[in-house]
């Protein structure tokens, strides 16, 4: 199960649609889905929580917890409202594209995709595209 949680200055429209295309992308990798929440903060707190669990000193759009077991996905997707504002206007994009781009980030993250060498990152923006192209048609 997909669940969201929205922060009291920021409420993600059609919920559904979002929870039902990670539930595909998810199906697609081949993995079962188990609890995964999308949890939304302002950029204070998701710095907070980097600093906190991370010991990184960085503001950042997203910070995934993987609580997956075998096939099993479950995990946090911890993302920043604000700083997916931000980069969508940097990136030229829509809040939209975004935050989808953001989200299935987390998932892939917890489908075991990693994103720290060239090499993973470039096969990262592959998948992501991929799925972002998925969503579109389906909207």
């Amino acid at each position: 199960m997909i669940e969201f949680v929205n922060h009291k200055d920021f409420t993600l429209s059609s919920p559904s649609c979002y929870a039902k295309w990670l539930s595909a992308v998810i199906v697609e990798e081949q993995l079962i889905e188990g609890e995964v929440s999308v949890v939304f903060y302002n950029d204070s707190q998701l710095f907070d929580l980097n600093i906190r669990h991370l010991k990184h000193d960085t503001f950042t759009d997203i910070i995934t917890f993987d609580y997956s077991q075998g096939k099993i996905l479950s995990g946090d997707l911890c993302i920043s409202f604000q700083r997916v504002q931000d980069n969508a206007v940097i990136y030229d994009v829509s809040f939209s594209d975004e935050i989808a781009r953001v989200m299935v980030h987390g998932v892939l993250h917890l489908c075991g995709y990693k994103d720290k060498t060239k090499e993973d990152q470039t096969t990262m923006t592959q998948k992501e595209d991929y799925y972002l192209s998925k969503l579109r048609l389906n909207i």
